[in-house]
């Protein structure tokens, strides 16, 4: 039986181009007057990517076609760096351990789960982070950047982990960088040679999955 997720991330360069970005599932009713009735199904978004434009030659083709077999098509799951939204920092900028929340500390808890908060005051939503890259991590406590071995990341879980509970009240923040678990979301990879040297595929969908 294939695992359901490989922890092995697309191409840097193959992901770069790539268009996509987050997608929502909204039922829109037009009623007689005019007015809506629109009802959300999805509390989060699911995104879409499309990396075709990411094949920009045959060494890049090849890499994409021996990666597409590895995962089978859609059978499995892999990491996929978006490269419009891969940090915690705003403007794509690096990480910092005061980008975003990551709890309060209640004196017997000892794992939080990395987020990502989207903020257009008053309003804000938070996006679960389970795949943070190994190394990126950076946590604070009141403002304090913790050193390492004071906490451990889990890379295949986004859970922050420290060997003791932080005290009662304890502002605990966190900075990041961070893939998306996808799949493709085609079983078929068309590609083709455009002139000697040259290799492009049309389309090449990616989906995210929930984990």
């Amino acid at each position: 039986m294939l695992d359901a997720f490989h922890d092995i991330r697309l191409p840097d360069d193959i992901a770069f181009g790539s268009t996509g970005g987050p997608v929502f599932s909204t039922d829109v009713v037009v009623l007689a007057s005019g007015h809506e009735r629109r009802n959300a199904d999805w509390a989060e978004a699911r995104a879409r990517y499309d990396i075709a434009m990411g094949v920009r030659g045959m060494d890049q083709l090849s890499r994409l076609i021996a990666f597409f077999r590895a995962r089978r098509g859609r059978a499995c799951g892999f990491r996929f760096k978006d490269w419009t939204d891969w940090t915690s920092a705003t403007g794509n900028a690096a990480p910092t351990a005061l980008d975003q929340p990551l709890g309060t500390g209640t004196g017997s808890q000892t794992t939080f789960a990395l987020i990502k908060r989207y903020e257009t005051p008053p309003l804000h939503v938070d996006r679960r982070i389970v795949k943070p890259v190994a190394g990126s991590v950076r946590v604070a406590i009141d403002g304090v950047e913790a050193e390492a071995g004071a906490f451990s990341a889990d890379t295949t879980t986004g859970m922050v982990s420290f060997p003791a509970p932080p005290l009662a009240g304890a502002v605990l923040t966190a900075g990041f960088a961070f893939d998306v678990p996808v799949r493709f979301d085609t079983d078929h990879l068309p590609a083709t040679i455009e002139d000697y040297g040259i290799g492009a595929v049309r389309s090449v969908p990616l989906v995210e999955i929930r984990l």
